[in-house]
């Protein structure tokens, strides 16, 4: 029966009396059953910052409205969160308020899991994780080992950015402009030993089951790709004049090997090393350069450096020697340190070799023919020349027949090479993951046993800016091994490992005797739905498909893959707004704090602070940022307008993969409607007692056509809602339907009855993106069972045939009539009521008609003159 209902829709009312009631019935605690359909859906865990932003709002709205959505499709839905809580930001705000990260990081969780829950995200809080936590990172730790144990782990010297005066290593991000975030010293770049896992074992099988993924955008597809970069080429060996070495490079392009006019190296490649032993401005020079480090990406916009080390290569072909350079844009990191430099075919060579006067020597006549050797580098394919016998062949020719020269030579071989480099796990800081390993007082290095595990973080430190405390700490870091002197290892993990694998702990989150319960998380495994910023379309989605065929191969896991179908969303954008003084300096003030004026056509015309009543320029929609001070706080707007209302425009502003550009107005226009949808409910409810009637076949109509909206309304909302994942769309289609239902009558039976199955239907709809309201309106209208297991709403195939149809009357061209005739009517039969309409008539009276066109359905077209 149905009940009364409040004729105020009060979302502080509503709200809290649902979410107790979820609380109190553990709406969202779900186990294995192998006899219902599963859908595992999960968005990126946030990093415990202290306080939500608008980009996590609609990260895990997205995914709230898309588990809600399955659940009512009557599958068993698992929907975790939990907290990636390791990580620098921790250490810098500890230092900054002089207390310790974990004490910083668990207020935070605390303070962000109510925020999480006044949304009312539908979250199976019994497996909540954080990964900060000796019962995450513990198995983190055991799985490393293992991998050591395999083959897959070892350890050797790599660069890290040293900072001189506080004695340290330093994130990329703590270097600002080549000075250490907090020394100002300028930073150096040091080779210490570091952890790293195989990641190239992999590198094929992570292109190949690209393939598999059908529900990942072709973008991401791609950008992993061209990360994991693979290539096929030939490795060749230059021997050095007047010398028993050999210098080996790799190319894609043998075919320009007649091209190349010098070598370049790193700065730290042995050779150059050793011909700056005798020559010190030339160790003067690599001094220099040798602590530029810099990202691959960057290799094309720096300025080119370089000097030549005195050494001469030989040309394997022509016997010809050709100088030796050390050069800044050749990384030691990549490849073997070493380029043949072929500058009329690559720009990076050619900007070289136009700053120090090399020679450029043309081999390839491109296929267009038209490009400038003046003007840069012909990176095309084309036909060889100036490249002796092997002159007029194509490209792709001239490839296969150097390179089986060359391999008979015994100077180069067929090589397939992956840009994608080894993971480099070490981090030399303290909130992270100790890595489980003992160094010994021979140099060897050995896994922490098992039963030792976890290695545990001291969570109670003072943190001095400078020296990690589990480095500084003596009796922790001095321990045995076998009854010998040992070392615990006071790096760190890289907190991509522990993003790597938090999907698959949530399937057995209390589990204690393992990484994981293979049962729960084949029950589980793949994921269904992630979504998750374009941000992570690299490194985080890489590393955690690498980590599940880990898992796979160590028999944890089934599946070759983690997620199924990857929805990436778009960022939220706020207007900005600032002063700037006269010595230059800007201030940026909060949107919340600006009164605007907009003219006609909603551009801001103007902008007052309202603390000083003066005016602030507006700097145009940018990202929420701190910087901008453009952020707009979801507490405030919750408090404020209640979660349905910033929830629903989060889902209708924009589509998910597009930027959403936040508007008071908007959200203000989301509230109006749901008070809308509140009333009409309400106004059936008074009525809802008295008789109705479902014998739709007695329908007049103009109750078939008001029937059929709702059930083709219905029909586009599932659509849009499962498989198109365009909520904005599915929110405008119900927000028409309401248009028509509330000026639909209420007097029949008949009405009451097409009423009832609407407003039925358009809770239901709504359930998913303002699941409060829907629930409170779902007992109003008597229903005892949970919405979020109601039955998504059908649609009546019988109710979408059309009896009638409106044909649109042109006469040469130019409507001039709308007629409605029977869907299943004749041509004639069109013809007879379009010509005999009194419009039609006064514009072809006295004319000839000289064609007749119908287009079935839609349109009569009359041609007469």
């Amino acid at each position: 029966m149905a009940e009364k209902i409040a004729e105020q829709y009060d979302p502080s009312v509503v709200e809290p009396a649902v979410q107790q009631r979820w609380e109190r019935d553990q709406v969202f605690t779900v186990n294995e059953d192998p006899n219902k359909e599963k859908f595992y859906c999960l968005s990126m865990f946030p990093y415990p910052s202290g306080k939500l932003h608008m980009g996590h709002v609609r990260n895990y709205t997205l995914g709230d409205v898309v588990a809600r959505f399955e659940r009512m499709q009557g599958k068993n839905v698992l929907q975790p969160m939990g907290w990636d809580a390791f990580g620098l930001p921790a250490e810098n705000a500890a230092i900054q308020n002089k207390t310790a990260p974990a004490k910083w990081t668990y207020q935070n969780i605390d303070y962000m899991r109510n925020q999480l829950k006044s949304l009312g995200f539908g979250y199976d809080w019994s497996r909540e994780i954080a990964t900060c936590t000796p019962e995450y990172y513990r198995w983190e730790q055991w799985f490393f080992t293992k991998l050591f144990e395999k083959g897959l782990v070892y350890k050797k010297n790599a660069t890290v950015n040293w900072d001189p005066i506080d004695q340290t290593v330093l994130a990329n991000e703590q270097v600002i402009d080549g000075r250490g975030w907090r020394s100002g010293a300028l930073v150096e770049q040091k080779e210490i030993p570091q952890w790293f896992i195989k990641i190239t074992d992999y590198a094929d099988e992570l292109l190949s089951d690209l393939d598999q993924l059908d529900g990942w955008p072709e973008q991401v597809k791609t950008m992993q790709r061209n990360w994991i970069g693979r290539s096929e080429g030939v490795e060749i060996d230059f021997t050095i004049a007047n010398s028993a070495e050999h210098l080996t490079v790799y190319t894609t392009r043998p075919d320009t090997l007649y091209g190349v006019t010098y070598m370049a190296v790193a700065a730290q490649h042995p050779l150059a090393q050793q011909a700056a032993q005798n020559n010190p401005e030339l160790a003067q020079f690599i001094e220099s350069i040798k602590n530029t480090k810099m990202a691959e990406a960057d290799l094309a916009t720096i300025d080119k450096k370089g000097m030549d080390t005195g050494v001469r290569a030989v040309h394997p072909m022509t016997g010809e020697e050709i100088p030796v350079w050390v050069a800044n844009f050749v990384l030691m990191d990549y490849g073997s340190g070493a380029v043949m430099a072929v500058p009329a075919h690559d720009q990076r060579d050619w900007e070289f070799a136009t700053a120090y006067n090399l020679p450029i020597q043309v081999v390839i006549d491109p296929a267009s023919g038209d490009e400038d050797i003046a003007a840069g580098a012909i990176t095309t394919k084309g036909t060889t020349i100036n490249s002796g016998q092997y002159n007029g062949l194509s490209s792709d020719d001239a490839f296969n027949a150097i390179a089986d020269v060359l391999e008979q030579r015994g100077i180069g071989r067929r090589q397939v090479n992956y840009r994608l480099r080894d993971w480099g796990v070490s981090r030399q800081r303290y909130w992270g993951t100790p890595i489980p390993m003992l160094n010994l007082e021979n140099g060897e290095s050995v896994p922490v046993p098992a039963d030792q595990l976890p290695v545990r973080l001291p969570e109670d430190v003072v943190m001095d800016g400078t020296t990690s405390p589990i480095k500084a700490d003596e009796n922790w870091r001095k321990t045995t091994y076998n009854g010998q002197p040992a070392e615990h290892e006071t790096d760190t993990f890289d907190t991509f490992m522990e993003s790597s694998w938090y999907y698959a702990r949530y399937c057995s989150a209390n589990f204690h005797d393992g990484m994981l319960n293979p049962e729960q998380a084949n029950y589980w495994l793949p994921v269904d739905q992630y979504i998750g910023g374009i941000e992570h379309a690299i490194l985080h989605l890489l590393y955690a498909r690498f980590f599940h065929k880990l898992l796979r191969d160590t028999g944890l896991v089934s599946s070759d893959e983690p997620f199924k179908r990857l929805l990436t969303q778009g960022m939220v954008l706020a207007d900005s707004y600032f002063r700037e003084d006269a010595s230059g300096k800007i201030t940026w003030y909060s949107p919340l704090d600006v009164d605007i004026r907009r003219d006609e056509k909603g551009r801001i015309v103007e902008a007052i602070l309202r603390s000083d009543g003066k005016p602030v320029t507006h700097g145009g929609m940018t990202k929420m940022s701190k910087s901008k001070n453009n952020g707009i706080d979801p507490q405030v707007m919750i408090d404020k307008y209640g979660a349905d209302t910033v929830r629903l425009f989060m889902m209708f502003a924009a589509p998910p993969e597009a930027t959403l550009e936040w508007a008071d107005s908007g959200v203000e226009g989301a509230q109006r409607f749901l008070r809308r949808v509140w009333r009409l409910v309400g106004d059936f409810v008074e009525v809802a007692e008295q008789p109705r009637s479902q014998a739709w076949e007695q329908a007049s109509d103009a109750q078939q056509e008001l029937r059929r909206e709702v059930h083709r309304t219905i029909q586009k909302v599932s659509d849009d809602m499962g498989r198109r994942q365009q909520f904005n769309t599915a929110i405008a289609a119900v927000m028409e339907l309401l248009n028509r239902l509330q000026k639909a009558p209420l007097d029949g039976e008949l009405d009451r009855g097409i009423m009832a199955e609407a407003i039925d239907a358009v809770v239901r709809m709504l359930a998913p993106i303002t699941p409060h309201l829907s629930e409170a309106l779902w007992q109003a209208l008597g229903h005892t069972s949970d919405i979020n297991f109601a039955p998504w709403p059908s649609f009546d195939e019988s109710a979408l045939v059309e009896t009638s149809v409106l044909v649109v009357v042109q006469v040469n061209g130019k409507v001039r009539s709308k007629i409605t005739v029977p869907a299943d009517a004749t041509q004639e039969q069109v013809t007879a009521v379009a010509m005999a309409d009194d419009n039609v008539q006064r514009f072809i009276d006295g004319k000839t008609v000289r064609k007749q066109i119908y287009v079935p359905g839609k349109l009569f077209n009359i041609v007469a003159n």
